[in-house]
């Protein structure tokens, strides 16, 4: 099996993520890609404005349908220790519950691979889930080696056929190896002004950013008011 997960606050889910997923499942044939909302995120400390069991309700009714995608609720958070989800602890666990010879990704956008450096153990990531990394079309991603974590190098490998991805070989200073797969040129587009416009029912020229389950729910459960 190779496995995808797919972090986020999903606050809402819109079809960005679903546009990211899917590029992501059929460049590199994915057999899964696993939604996991996050409780909180270490680098967002103000927390996310859906509770936690909104935001995986309004995932399940985003993916439904959708060949491939689960839901993951892994970094649900613990009433008992009110602490951040860390990434690294998140595909320790995971890797735990998976067959040895399963393959396990990490999908982030670019955004989020750029503060990568800031992450709880960043240099541990590269080697626990190969890292995928989506870009938006003409994003300038050519000093990708300024955004890995101290020590750890890159290196472009040739894909020959691949038309969907560029690999590239991560290195960290201990010898161990690891791949990197940036898709570029993914139109998901997603602004933060019209998808609170669509929320609240104001005229757009702009194409749907939700899914119609997910739009119901959010007003039928008045969030983000």
């Amino acid at each position: 099996m190779r496995t995808a997960f797919f972090g986020g606050s999903f606050d809402p889910p819109h079809l960005g993520h679903i546009a990211v997923a899917r590029a992501a499942q059929q460049a590199l044939q994915l057999d899964q890609v696993l939604f996991a909302p996050v409780g909180l995120q270490p680098l967002k400390p103000a927390g996310s404005t859906a509770p936690f069991a909104d935001r995986v309700a309004m995932t399940q009714l985003a993916i439904a349908g959708q060949p491939h995608f689960e839901i993951c609720t892994i970094d649900a958070p613990d009433p008992a220790h009110v602490t951040p989800n860390y990434t690294a602890d998140t595909l320790i666990r995971l890797r735990g519950t998976l067959p040895i010879a399963d393959q396990l990704f990490l999908l982030i956008g670019a955004d989020s691979f750029r503060t990568l450096p800031r992450w709880h153990r960043s240099a541990e990531i590269p080697c626990l889930a190969s890292l995928i990394v989506a870009a938006r079309p003409n994003e300038d991603l050519s000093n990708l080696a300024d955004h890995l974590p101290r020590g750890v190098t890159l290196n472009q490998l040739a894909t020959p056929g691949a038309r969907q991805h560029v690999r590239y070989l991560l290195r960290n200073p201990e010898g161990t190896q690891a791949y990197l797969y940036l898709l570029p040129n993914l139109n998901f587009e997603i602004s933060a002004t019209q998808l609170r416009r669509q929320i609240q029912g104001h005229p757009t020229r702009q194409a749907p950013l939700l899914a119609p389950a997910v739009l119901s729910y959010i007003h039928q459960h008045n969030l983000y008011r």
